[in-house]
């Protein structure tokens, strides 16, 4: 089946999503004791409406990282910054992995385009050749850098401290590729090519918006992910000929 080629190469244009992660850090599996109510700066200890003290919290904590990052994060600071402490910290996220993993998450729902792209690439109607630069055009979106940031940020921590991050490096390792793979698997390409072809796509993303991170030129960026995407669409197009 033939893929189409299509244009709609400027950042800014609405279209697609990044991660939709809802993953933990592996080894974090014990729940701090309920706090007591003694000594906390953040409110009543939790109980009847915890979730919702958590939810207030975690907004805290993304304003927090978003605008600071996670490079000097400890617990002492952030608990400080949020105005909370240690223990009702530990107590809703479990440990510092955990939190950071969670604020991730949580930022992510404040990007809304970035949440969409997966879904948008899953939509069979669009043409493969409008959703692959849809999808770059909502990665490159000045609003969404920030986000960006972030998730580089912890993408680098994760790969220091492999063990403790395992659930969250197999999500970035696995996830967008597995859905840029179907979507070109169902253009009449073998399995193993798509999945191939996915790796390329994603490589290029991700390469692309470090560059962007880096203050890089965006016209510049543009230019290569559009003459990236239409080469990868026309041997997408050649392998499902054969």
């Amino acid at each position: 089946m033939p893929v189409a080629r299509s244009a709609g190469w400027h950042a800014g244009r609405e279209g697609p999503s990044v991660t939709g992660m809802t993953v933990s850090p592996s080894g974090t599996t014990s729940t701090p004791e309920h706090p007591s109510s003694a000594g906390t700066t953040g409110g009543a200890a939790p109980g009847s409406g915890g979730a919702d003290r958590r939810e207030r919290l975690l907004d805290r904590v993304v304003d927090y990282v978003l605008e600071n990052g996670i490079a000097d994060l400890t617990l002492r600071r952030l608990a400080d910054a949020v105005s909370s402490n240690n223990r009702m910290l530990l107590y809703y996220f479990g440990s510092r992995e955990e939190i950071i993993v969670a604020a991730l998450t949580a930022a992510e729902a404040r990007f809304p385009g970035m949440q969409q792209i997966l879904v948008r690439l899953d939509d069979p109607v669009a043409p493969l050749g409008e959703r692959l630069p849809a999808a770059w055009a909502t990665i490159a979106d000045p609003a969404n850098l920030p986000f960006h940031r972030l998730f580089f940020q912890v993408f680098g921590l994760a790969g220091f401290e492999r063990d403790r991050y395992a659930d969250l490096l197999g999500t970035i390792g696995t996830e967008w590729v597995d859905h840029v793979a179907a979507a070109i698997t169902a253009e009449g390409v073998p399995a193993a090519e798509a999945l191939s072809f996915a790796h390329e796509t994603v490589a290029l993303w991700r390469g692309l918006q470090a560059t962007l991170i880096g203050g890089g030129d965006r016209t510049a960026v543009n230019q290569a992910a559009q003459a990236g995407t239409l080469a990868l669409l026309d041997r997408i197009r050649l392998a499902a000929a054969h």
